[in-house]
């Protein structure tokens, strides 16, 4: 690499600035994106670094390009051009896992009249149709895992009905973030998502109910509690207007609803634990 690397500072904010002024300083650079715990309050620890993302005019712009996924203990970076920005974190590019990186993210420069804050804020939530198609496509993959998983159980395969309740716990979170046309959170700011900006008014979302909920799916995929949660997201979907995507499942949905007795669900939870 001909391109020398961030000068360190004695902090993390040293490091920051000092690469800040750089970058301020070469015209092939128009934007400067800060993400991370940084832009979460009250998330940064000691061992907290900077997260900056580095917009080029294009890749021959500058050689800041070089740069692309350094890192260090103060400050990693992410160097991509105008057109890579534009795209990134949105459906079809190849880094839509990155997209809740913008959420909060914050614009230290902006070159190009506002262009870059325009860009960013088109990522910070889901588009009314865009939301629409989110919720329904991991509601379908939701229901496919919770059925796989209560199938295993029902049928006296518990860890393999663990593995697939495990693996639905991510598309139902898919689904209740999409359904308030918001961006899932990385699991780290789970709890700060729901805290900060609770999802709307239903008790089901509340952070004291969901992730116990979710870690008692996650430690055995307990049926009861997969199904209490199924019933939360099916209330939530079909006052959406998912029901089609739901009723498409036909009978075999029954299997996902709450049961009492001597059914299925108790003898499913007479072999775990006791209910969430």
């Amino acid at each position: 690499m001909s391109t020398p690397p961030p000068a360190l500072g004695a902090t993390p904010d040293e490091t920051l600035a000092a690469f800040v002024t750089r970058a301020r300083a070469d015209p092939g650079v128009v934007g400067l994106v800060l993400s991370g715990s940084q832009v979460h309050d009250g998330m940064v620890t000691a061992r907290s670094d900077h997260d900056l993302h580095v917009v080029l005019r294009d890749r021959d712009a500058s050689p800041l390009s070089e740069l692309d996924w350094f890192r260090s203990g103060h400050l990693d970076l992410v160097v991509l051009t105008l057109d890579e920005f534009r795209r990134r974190g949105l459906p079809g590019d190849v880094a839509a896992f990155a997209r809740y990186s913008y959420v909060h993210a914050k614009v230290l420069l902006d070159r190009l009249g506002g262009e870059i804050g325009a860009i960013l804020d088109r990522k910070r939530a889901l588009e009314p149709e865009e939301a629409r198609a989110a919720a329904a496509a991991h509601l379908d993959a939701y229901v496919n895992q919770t059925y796989r998983s209560l199938k295993s159980f029902r049928d006296g395969r518990d860890e393999l009905g663990h593995l697939d309740a495990a693996e639905s716990v991510p598309y139902a979170l898919e689904v209740v973030f999409a359904l308030h046309r918001r961006v899932r959170p990385y699991n780290k700011y789970l709890r700060w998502e729901l805290e900060r900006q609770p999802l709307g008014e239903r008790s089901e979302w509340r952070v004291e109910r969901l992730l116990p909920l979710l870690r008692r799916i996650l430690a055995d995929g307990h049926p009861d509690s997969q199904r209490a949660l199924f019933q939360d997201i099916e209330r939530a979907a079909r006052d959406a207007g998912h029901g089609d995507v739901l009723d498409a499942w036909g009978d075999d949905l029954r299997l996902l609803q709450p049961l009492s007795g001597g059914g299925p669900a108790g003898r499913e939870a007479s072999r775990g634990s006791s209910g969430p």
